[in-house]
């Protein structure tokens, strides 16, 4: 079963060509999705002298950038108080700042570039639906105002009232987030790289990086910065098999709902929406009036294996339909058109990270941890500064040239994450079923 996002962005569209042959650019780009297209936009913004390739295996936005839950947000994998102690206040302070400053930069670069991407900013509620989440959703609300950023508690009524869910006794909301269309958003993304004068190759899978050098099965890219920007994929290139984890997150989506349904549902501003769960789910009202819900729990894949047959998992797909409908229970009935999935990237100490090595020319951005349809364009816009040489608030945030541990070798790495997961499972489980 294909996506709803393919489906409602017109389906398949003609693949760009191959790479033709051995080529000389001054920056060569691998990967097509968010990242290695933001990148381009703003080094062709930065200098449009610049010759620059993106290489991509499949097509424009096949992994994640094109797949994802259309929640663009201020939303940081690694806690505040982590990056605080690892970097200090002033730093965690402004990292959180330039997201949540991202949220509105893609807004205005879809606005500005007319990519009709169903944009919509009614922020993010979280949901808590026991006393357990409601403590959690407390504390949260106290961390995000200790740093000074706007974290809204809101009680029993001010909740249901944006959110008609079951058992809802309380919430969070954040104006940083929009819903949207990330597949339109991808596509469209790129014709803009196109038009400002970079060139994509598609159908082009990278047997290797090195130094200078993009080598390919149809030829090789030679380039003074070599950009990898392959996420979830990133295990798949020799010698970065540990570098990060592609963990599965797997989505399903219902046939357009009445509007009488939506009047007890809420979401009137198209609001996305999780709970205070460990287990992340995340859902959001599209623009044709579906809910498109997903969330974790799928198995992590021995040797960090990415396949096409992982994007179907029937038994967490069923989950996701029976979480939905204990969340708005008159769903019972709704048809559910749509289920699919894709790997994310985890590196080991869930810190993102962007840099770029000037001894040897590459570069890199990803550990996203399915927070990157804000982050990837933070990450365009460093790099374009790291890359042209340009001295900037972002070059000196915390994530810039942070190198995260590898992981373990297997079979630690697939005995350690599937236990994890099972065990966050398990709390939430129990948690669920502790007296309100």
């Amino acid at each position: 079963m294909t996506s709803l996002w393919f489906d409602t962005a017109g389906g398949a569209v003609a693949p760009r060509p191959r790479l033709p042959g051995d080529l000389d650019v001054d920056v060569a780009i691998v990967g097509a999705g968010y990242t290695g297209l933001w990148t381009a936009y703003y080094l062709r913004q930065a200098d449009p002298r610049l010759r620059i390739a993106i290489v991509e295996a499949e097509q424009t936005g096949f992994g994640a950038s094109g797949r994802n839950g259309g929640w663009c947000s201020g939303l940081l994998p690694t806690p505040l108080p982590k990056l605080e102690k690892l970097h200090g206040r002033a730093a965690a302070v402004a990292f959180q700042q330039a997201m949540i400053d991202t949220v509105d930069e893609v807004g205005r670069v879809a606005a500005a570039e007319g990519i009709d991407c169903h944009w919509d900013k009614g922020g993010t509620l979280g949901l808590a639906r026991s006393e357990a989440q409601w403590r959690g959703a407390r504390a949260e609300a106290e961390r995000a105002a200790s740093y000074g950023f706007e974290l809204r508690l809101l009680d029993r009524a001010a909740a249901r009232e944006r959110c008609g869910a079951t058992e809802v006794r309380g919430a969070t909301w954040s104006p940083h987030c929009a819903a949207l269309h990330p597949l339109r958003l991808v596509r469209g993304l790129a014709e803009a790289v196109e038009r400002r004068g970079a060139t994509i190759y598609e159908q082009t899978r990278v047997l290797e990086l090195s130094p200078g050098h993009v080598r390919t099965g149809h030829g090789t890219v030679r380039a003074a910065v070599v950009v990898r920007a392959t996420e979830g994929y990133t295990p798949g290139l020799p010698g970065h098999r540990r570098a990060v984890v592609p963990i599965y997150s797997l989505m399903v989506a219902t046939e357009p709902l009445p509007q009488s349904f939506w009047d007890t549902a809420g979401l009137a501003r198209r609001e996305t929406f999780t709970d205070h769960r460990r287990l992340v789910i995340y859902g959001q009202r599209t623009a044709d009036d579906r809910f498109a819900f997903g969330g974790r729990g799928a198995p992590y894949h021995f040797g960090s294996a990415v396949r096409p047959s992982f994007d179907s998992e029937p038994s967490v797909h069923l989950a996701l339909r029976n979480t939905l409908v204990e969340l708005f229970p008159t769903l019972d009935d709704a048809k559910v058109t749509h289920a699919w999935g894709g790997p994310l990237g985890i590196a080991r100490d869930w810190h993102p990270s962007v840099g770029l090595d000037r001894s040897t020319g590459l570069a890199w951005a990803g550990g996203y941890v399915g927070d990157g349809v804000a982050a990837a364009n933070l990450a365009g816009r460093t790099l374009a500064d790291l890359i042209t040489g340009t001295e900037s608030t972002l070059t000196v945030l915390p994530w810039v040239n942070h190198r995260s541990p590898r992981w373990e070798p297997e079979p630690l790495r697939w005995l350690g994450i599937n236990t994890a997961l099972h065990a966050v499972a398990t709390l939430d489980r129990l948690q669920g079923r502790a007296p309100s």
